[in-house]
């Protein structure tokens, strides 16, 4: 298979298995299967461009001409086929996974659902394989709508409101922020396309870079930069798989993975730091991780805690791209990928414990590591691949951050990352505490783990 084959697959693939999937409604062991393969030939496909992405080819495809030098393309490169890698591998786990769930908590809409997260794996796919920044707005605008009926999965009045807040805020940042910085750098540069060092060194005086700055990180909404982090908790009324799509699969890797290619490909790294603008969304950043990691701490309810917890660990990625250094952009690549796999755990464990137990507050769960211990020591594992502690992911991605604070002399941000390693170990261990070291009431004894296919 052609490399150009190979994106076109794997982008049409899950696309054209959405229709499929919904004709196979009535049939649901044929429904999931369809879903199954088109996991495994989307990831198939991908992997099939790695040796090629590492080989340093760049390989493309022009779709069509929308105006003069500006086209909708695909093209990948070392980022995209990370965020691509992580999207396909994980769909195939949260497969199983939702199968399991969706069956075990007996849910409706079961292909409703099964066809609306295919479709949003097909858009985040075209996401990390964009061209360009028109191609990669037109995938992170199929993103927001194709989740949206995942989101209001459950229908209920709290469903409904959720949807509200998720819909109003990602639309509102993206149209009246990103869009304008779209628009605003073809008119300065003539290009939207990703260009290795930037398209605008040269091309405007510093504060016009700096409002083109402020456009796209918090035009950006995927990305969860606070004040315009509140879609995130309120999407948490979704069923355990749309969170792990959320948070681990697509939606906030395209926000960061955005604001990752942004800051490389369309201002480069060198510009950030020559005018110091970087510093300004570092601390934007650092402000986020500390809020994050402290409103984390309140919450009582698992998923609400997890759902702070990922607006926390976003600004890990982000405060990366801000310190426009090498070392930043690989902390913060390599954090896109610890973070997915650590929380995507988590948010399994949760809604495990949901399906087996029906309990989502953590007060509830003392003694549930007896009942549970497969289920709980996953959920210990991720907690401590989140917190950082070596040898699991998480102790990687963060040190190439602190790397990079040293490289800049970003001492303020160097604290942050420490500060906020103690706070993720404040608001996880005591989940696994409760779990392990409390005992179980007396009529709750005994080994109630959930479906193979949610453990």
């Amino acid at each position: 298979m052609s490399a150009s084959t190979a994106i076109v697959v794997a982008v049409l693939l899950p696309l054209g298995a959405a229709p499929l999937i919904a004709l196979l409604g009535r049939r649901p062991n044929l429904r999931e299967t369809a879903t199954l393969l088109a996991g495994l030939g989307t990831f198939a496909s991908v992997c099939t461009l790695v040796p090629k992405i590492a080989a340093g080819d760049r390989p493309a495809v022009h779709l069509v001409e929308v105006f003069p030098g500006l086209s909708l393309a695909f093209e990948v490169e070392p980022l995209g086929a990370l965020f691509a890698l992580i999207a396909a591998g994980l769909w195939m786990a949260t497969s199983v996974y939702s199968i399991g769930y969706m069956r075990g908590h007996h849910e409706e809409n079961q292909t409703r659902f099964f066809a609306f997260f295919t479709l949003a794996i097909a858009a985040a796919l075209g996401a990390a394989f964009a061209g360009n920044m028109l191609t990669l707005f037109f995938c992170y605008e199929a993103l927001t709508l194709s989740t949206y009926p995942l989101v209001t999965h459950h229908r209920s009045s709290e469903a409904k409101a959720g949807g509200r807040i998720y819909m109003g805020v990602l639309l509102a940042t993206s149209i009246g922020f990103l869009l304008t910085g779209l628009v605003a750098t073809y008119y300065i540069a003539g290009t939207l396309d990703f260009v290795s060092g930037g398209i605008l060194a040269g091309k405007a005086p510093t504060w016009t870079i700096g409002v083109l700055l402020f456009l796209y990180a918090f035009g950006t909404g995927k990305a969860a930069l606070m004040p315009f982090h509140r879609w995130l908790p309120a999407a948490m009324v979704a069923p355990a798989p749309v969170s792990a799509l959320l948070h681990a699969v697509a939606v906030v890797k395209a926000g960061v993975f955005t604001i990752l290619k942004v800051v490389v490909y369309i201002f480069g790294i060198d510009l950030l730091a020559d005018t110091g603008l970087g510093t300004y969304l570092a601390y934007a950043a650092c402000a986020t991780i500390l809020i994050g990691s402290l409103v984390a701490m309140t919450k009582d309810n698992l998923k609400a805690r997890l759902a702070y917890s990922t607006v926390s660990q976003l600004s890990y990625i982000v405060l990366g791209a801000a310190l426009a250094n090498s070392w930043g952009v690989l902390g913060g690549s390599l954090h896109i990928a610890m973070h997915a796999f650590g929380k995507i755990t988590l948010f399994f464990c949760a809604g495990a414990i949901a399906v087996a137990l029906h309990k989502t507050e953590i007060s509830e769960m003392k003694g549930i590591g007896r009942q549970m211990p497969w289920t709980m020591g996953a959920f210990l594992v991720g907690s401590l691949s989140i917190i950082g502690l070596p040898p699991l992911g998480g102790a990687w991605s963060k040190w190439y951050l602190i790397l990079a604070g040293l490289d800049a002399e970003q001492y303020v941000a160097i604290g942050v990352l420490l500060v906020s390693s103690l706070l993720n170990i404040a608001y996880l261990l005591p989940v696994a505490v409760n779990a392990f070291f409390y005992a179980a009431p007396d009529e709750e004894s005994g080994l109630q783990e959930a479906p193979l296919a949610c453990v």
